[in-house]
């Protein structure tokens, strides 16, 4: 009767300790997913879908400036932008013929590509580069993409800001599928 007892209270102690460690291991695996899904999605922005797009006012090299709240009641597409970023380079003759060549003459639209940290000869020899006609701005102490994303972020990204200056989407590198989705979203706003 010893022995049943005794081996009863050890079986009871073992899958004790089984249920405890399996529950500890499984609470550390939902720690490492939650993880692993806020890294996998971490774009570094400092905005999100839903805010007030931050002002700002930029300088064009061929003269004048461009404010983002002068341009309310338009639809308005940023592209973050820089020479020597080759995803950029990839992207923006799909911005060209996608969404500039289509809308270039809507007056309810708006496109402006925003260089970073460069002098106006880089802003040219990119333009060449890309064969883009959109305006391309000047963002030389990357104060603007401060006010968007963190300062050392990857600099290849989108915005698109609603007719009431409000974000609408955020995109980061250039993925097809997600490119037209945002081509999608800029027509069904222009309609």
């Amino acid at each position: 009767m010893f022995k049943e007892l005794f081996f009863i209270f050890l079986s009871v102690l073992f899958f004790a300790a089984c249920n405890s460690s399996a529950k500890k291991s499984n609470e550390i695996a939902e720690k490492q997913d939650t993880v692993q899904v806020e890294s996998a999605d971490d774009r570094q922005y400092l905005v999100k879908v839903g805010d007030m797009a931050p002002d700002f006012e930029m300088e064009l090299p061929e003269g004048g400036t461009v404010k983002l709240s002068d341009l309310r009641g338009k639809v308005v597409m940023l592209q973050f932008t820089a020479s020597w970023c080759g995803v950029c380079r990839k992207e923006m003759p799909y911005i060209e013929k996608n969404i500039w060549l289509k809308h270039k003459d809507n007056p309810q639209f708006a496109l402006y590509g925003i260089d970073r940290e460069e002098p106006v000869e880089k802003i040219q020899v990119l333009r060449e580069a890309t064969g883009v006609t959109y305006p391309i701005g000047m963002d030389p102490d990357a104060s603007i993409f401060g006010m968007y994303a963190e300062k050392n972020a990857g600099i290849t990204r989108n915005i698109i800001i609603d007719r009431e200056g409000k974000i609408v989407m955020l995109t980061r590198l250039f993925e097809e599928e997600e490119f037209y989705e945002m081509v999608e979203l800029i027509d069904k706003l222009l309609i």
